[in-house]
């Protein structure tokens, strides 16, 4: 079995490329007859071998609904009979993403090869998570792969709606603040010069709100281009600290005490973190190394150092309850109890399914409401621009007309 870069000719006489698996150059030719085309040459290909595309493709990455739709249909496939390196030479048909193409067919070689599945993930780190690999192995060795398949499905599916559901509440409220933003600098490069003349020229003195305007003003129309290469300086050292381990760890410590965004931060990682375990559960991988792979899918610096310290003491032989206690301000007592009582009654991955099932709807609830939280927010922001402004501009006209009177 190799796989083939191949250019054919349809019945319309045009070209067309793409790459497939077949045994042989003749089978290839004999498959692509199937479909009405007539083979004009083919080549095997490194499917992975360096280049500038692959390595553009790489950085790119693989999108998430890409790798759901390998799982859940591997999982279908392998329950229905298929062999894994004929289920993935199958997958790699029907995935229009290059890339992923590439990595599903270098896998198959080496399943097809005697490689172990797990192993050959391993060889891409960039594009399946450790917890997916780990789970991967755990089915392997206990005969149940195809579940574990079933059970991650359902991981990524959760956390891919999870994910899609912050970006899109987020997506209100940062548009409008860039909205205000970019009204209050034209406003004040571009209108509020003119209205402001009038009063250089009366020579009257100024209130004191009249002068901050004007200098802010005159700083934007003279300064501008030094203010917005500031800006984006900032912004770019902003992020580059935000980039590191302890930018990561001073952002969040400020984001866990920030109203509204700490109940949002929180939720997201129970939510994770009760999904992960259970599924980790399920197919019983020991509870320290779920932990510990589980500490590395968490957003939160604060949430992935509470479970790898939790790791720790589990060695130590201390329940995952009472490890919980330690942190009353990362987990509620909802989930330190609910925990206690999975551990007790043997079923804590049942019990935190269900945690995660109560996070994710409570996620869901406070993505839909959180426009509605933040405009009074940002309503409040811009009345107190507006209004700053417009006292800027009324007080020294008041004085004028007392003048004039």
């Amino acid at each position: 079995m190799g796989i083939y870069s191949y250019t054919a000719r349809g019945p319309d006489k045009k070209k067309s490329s793409g790459v497939l698996v077949a045994e042989s150059e003749q089978s290839l030719g004999a498959t692509l007859a199937e479909q009405g085309l007539s083979l004009i040459r083919a080549q095997t290909v490194d499917t992975l071998k360096p280049g500038l595309n692959n390595v553009l493709q790489r950085w790119q990455g693989v999108p998430v609904v890409q790798k759901i739709f390998f799982t859940q249909n591997l999982g279908v496939m392998l329950r229905g009979g298929f062999s894994i390196s004929r289920a993935m030479a199958t997958l790699a048909l029907q995935t229009n993403h290059k890339y992923f193409k590439k990595v599903i067919l270098s896998m198959q070689q080496d399943v097809e090869g005697g490689i172990p599945f797990a192993q050959t993930l391993r060889k891409f780190p960039h594009v399946f998570s450790e917890m997916f690999i780990n789970m991967i192995a755990a089915g392997e060795v206990s005969g149940k792969l195809d579940d574990v398949l079933k059970s991650l499905t359902i991981q990524m599916k959760k956390d891919h709606q999870l994910a899609s559901k912050v970006k899109g509440a987020m997506t209100y409220p940062i548009v409008v603040v860039v909205a205000m933003i970019g009204a209050a600098v034209a406003m004040v490069t571009f209108v509020i010069p003119r209205l402001l003349d009038v009063f250089d020229q009366n020579g009257a003195k100024l209130p004191l709100p009249t002068r901050i305007l004007i200098a802010v003003s005159n700083a934007f129309q003279h300064q501008g281009i030094w203010i917005a290469l500031g800006t984006i300086a900032l912004v770019a050292g902003v992020i580059l600290v935000a980039r590191t381990k302890r930018g990561q760890w001073w952002f969040d410590t400020i984001f866990l005490v920030t109203p509204i965004l700490s109940s949002i931060i929180k939720k997201v990682n129970l939510a994770r973190f009760t999904r992960s375990l259970s599924s980790m559960l399920s197919t019983d991988i020991p509870i320290i190394q779920a932990f510990q792979v589980i500490g590395r899918t968490l957003s939160s610096p604060h949430y992935r150092q509470s479970i790898d310290d939790s790791a720790d003491a589990l060695r130590t032989g201390a329940t995952i309850a009472k490890v919980l206690e330690k942190y009353p301000k990362l987990y509620p007592p909802l989930v330190q109890q609910m925990v206690n009582v999975g551990e007790e009654s043997g079923t804590l991955d049942e019990v935190s399914a269900e945690l995660a099932v109560f996070y994710e709807e409570d996620v869901d609830q406070t993505m839909a409401n959180l426009s509605t939280i933040i405009e009074p927010v940002l309503l409040l922001f811009l009345g107190a621009g507006v209004a700053g402004m417009a006292v800027a501009i009324l007080l020294p006209m008041y004085s004028l007309s007392e003048q004039i009177n």
